[in-house]
This record gives C-alpha cells, sequence and structure tokens, in this order.
C-alpha cells in the first residue's frame, strides 16, 4: 500500500492535467477544437536511483527537478493552447525556473526575514518573538497571494483542474472506477498536495530559525537562503509521514491546516476537467506498465 500512496502525484497546467508516476509522467490537456491532447515522457534517472531511499537527501533533490518538471508541463500545455511550435526547453528552461525562484525567495523568504530582523535589532525583540513575526509575515505573504490571484479567471480554471487531480487520484487510491460520474463524488482535498508543502515549509521555517538564536543582520539573510533545502527535506519527510499514517487520529488533526489550505488553491472541477484529468492518470498508468515491461 505504501507504495500507492508516495508514488503518484499531479500538478494543474493550462487547461490541463500532469499525472505522475515512479517512472513517467503524462500530460492531458483540453485542446482549442474541445479534444483531449496527451504528451507523455519518462521521467529523469533521478527519479528511479537509490537516492529516492535517502531520508531528507531525496525529498530536496526530487523537489528540484519536480519544479524543472512542473515549468516544462506548463511549457507543454500553453504550446498545445496556442498552437506554437517553439519549446521553453534547457538553458531556457532553467532560467526561466532560476529568476522564479529568485522572485519567490525575494519576496517569501528574504523579506520576511529583513523584517524579523529589524523587529530583533532596531526594536530589542526576543529570540522567539521575532521569530514568530518573521513568520507570521510569511504566511501571510502565502495566503494573500494565492487567495489575489485566485480571482483571475484563467487562475481559477487552472485550481479546477488542481481540484479534478485530487479527486481523480484520491478515487484511483479508494479502488474507485475511473469515470467522471465516479470521481466527482471524492474529495477535493489531498494529503500530498503542494500546498500542504508550502504551508508545512512555513511552519517548520519557525521552529528551525528559532534554534539559531540571535545573529547579525547579513548572517540572518544568508541563513534563510542556506536553509531552505535543509527546511525542504523535513517539510517533504513529514508529509509523506502523514500520508502513510492517515488512520491515526493524531495524524487527521495535524493536516487539518493543510487540508484547509487547499480551499484557496482548489475548486470544483466540471465534467470537462474531470475528464481530462482521468485520461492523465490513465495515460500514465499505462505507460508505467509499458515502462514496466
Amino acid at each position: 500500500m505504501e507504495d500507492k500512496i508516495i508514488s503518484y502525484g499531479g500538478q494543474a497546467v493550462i487547461e490541463g492535467v500532469m499525472m505522475r508516476g515512479q517512472k513517467v509522467f503524462a500530460i492531458a490537456m483540453r485542446a482549442p477544437d474541445g479534444s483531449i491532447a496527451v504528451h507523455k515522457e519518462s521521467l529523469a534517472a533521478v527519479y528511479r536511483s537509490k537516492i529516492t531511499k535517502i531520508p531528507f537527501l531525496r525529498g530536496v533533490i526530487l523537489l528540484w527537478d519536480a519544479l524543472g518538471l512542473g515549468m516544462r508541463a506548463l511549457t507543454l500545455s500553453a504550446n498545445t493552447q496556442t498552437g506554437e511550435e517553439e519549446k521553453l526547453e534547457g538553458p531556457q528552461l532553467y532560467l526561466t525556473l532560476g529568476t522564479s525562484l529568485a522572485i519567490g525567495i525575494g519576496l517569501f523568504v528574504l523579506l520576511p526575514a529583513g523584517v524579523g530582523g529589524w523587529a530583533e535589532h532596531a526594536l530589542g525583540w526576543q529570540n522567539l518573538a521575532h521569530n514568530l513575526l518573521e513568520g507570521l509575515m510569511r504566511l501571510i505573504l502565502l495566503v494573500g497571494y494565492i487567495w489575489g490571484i485566485g480571482f483571475l479567471p484563467d487562475v481559477k480554471r487552472l485550481f479546477g483542474y488542481h481540484g479534478a487531480e485530487h479527486k481523480t487520484i484520491n478515487a484511483y487510491e479508494a479502488g474507485a472506477e475511473l469515470t467522471p460520474e465516479s470521481v466527482a463524488k471524492f474529495p477535493i482535498e489531498h494529503p500530498r498536495c503542494g500546498t500542504a508543502f508550502m504551508l508545512t515549509f512555513v511552519l517548520l521555517a519557525i521552529l528551525v530559525h528559532s534554534l539559531l538564536g540571535d545573529m547579525s543582520f547579513a548572517w540572518r539573510l544568508a541563513s534563510r537562503v542556506l536553509l531552505i533545502p535543509v527546511i525542504a527535506g523535513i517539510a517533504v519527510e513529514f508529509i509523506r509521514w502523514t500520508a502513510n499514517h492517515l488512520d491515526s487520529p493524531i495524524v487527521r488533526i495535524l493536516i487539518k491546516p493543510n487540508l484547509a489550505l487547499q480551499s484557496l488553491t482548489t475548486r470544483e472541477p466540471d465534467r470537462s476537467m474531470l475528464e481530462v484529468a482521468i485520461e492523465s492518470f490513465k495515460t500514465m498508468r499505462q505507460a508505467e506498465q509499458e515502462f514496466s515491461v
């Protein structure tokens, strides 16, 4: 059962859904003419290497590769919608990813750290107090950003496909028939969602940063960036652990905030979205079986 729980994930893309297995990923997209276009590829070798068995380290490396995979999926779906042949690959892909990460780190990591450092050095706040302020500001920025973009029409549809992805995986893990009528009955939340990772990261950061004690302003900023892989690795392991122990009442309480935040990143999908998510999942599963032959 554990392999089934930890192996499958997904991501909403432009008018479509990406489903990732252990060896391949598949993207199903609603083309401009209304048909469903499908693309499948083998995953990078890192997904099948021994590194995926090493706790904490596996989370950091797979998370970084997943960022590139997500960017590629978004690019493929965008090309399908526009009909453009030009693809974002290689250096161009990673330049785009690097720029996006730099902006994200600046807004969600360094800005709150700077405010916390100001409270520490200018106002004389104690260790726990200024780290709580930093964490609270990071959480407000994260929730506010997700809430704000949720009003954009295109993002609303993206969140609808996100909901379809969750329902499809929930239906599969429950052993239900993968039809729109059946899948529609399942929850829109899922414990392994990327939204859960973001909230877990923010909360763990407060604890880890508080253990560092007082430091200079420059070292404070540097430590926040240097510790991103460490905290990310811990967050990934926590999410894996909770996903494998959902029968525990304590775990179900622990994941309630993560599930609640998903109300901002998911929407109830329509039948068309469910059809795309199901097609993506079935394509991925079939490709996985062919890969194993």
